[in-house]
């Protein structure tokens, strides 16, 4: 399935075009708009997940190899490391502000939000990113 790692990017890309949709709509106060595509970004992250495991059980856990030499290099695992490490980090934020917000939980929603927003963003463009890096840039021979 060497067609799951596009897809992947896709997903990402589009849960970030629902995220930064969904943020203005809430600076809109249209609150109604701003859950559902809240709501969309979460499924399009999940089906994110199923996907990325997917292919990883489909290759049998092996990795592709970022073979790049020079400068590239750091920047490239600077990006891939912080994405990991967010990434991971991202699920349970993300759990607590769509369960606050889901409840009407105005201020424990904001108070959470105001951190899962960027840092759930952030994931979605660098897994963007990684996946160029990759497939696209500096694809392994």
């Amino acid at each position: 399935m060497r067609v799951l790692p596009a897809i992947n990017a896709t997903l990402n890309a589009i849960t970030g075009v629902l995220l930064i949709t969904a943020y203005i709509l809430i600076k809109q106060k249209r609150i109604a708009l701003h859950r559902w595509f809240m709501i969309a970004a979460c499924i399009t992250a999940l089906t994110f997940l199923a996907c990325y495991v997917l292919n990883h059980y489909l290759r049998h856990g092996i990795v592709t190899r970022f073979t790049a030499t020079g400068p590239i290099r750091p920047i490239y695992f600077t990006i891939l490391i912080s994405h990991t490490i967010l990434a991971i980090t991202i699920v349970p934020l993300v759990i607590i502000t769509l369960r606050n917000g889901l409840k009407m939980r105005v201020m424990q929603h904001r108070r959470i939000a105001k951190w899962t927003f960027p840092l759930w963003m952030y994931v979605s463009v660098t897994g963007v990113l990684v996946y160029f890096f990759l497939y696209q840039w500096y694809p392994s021979s």
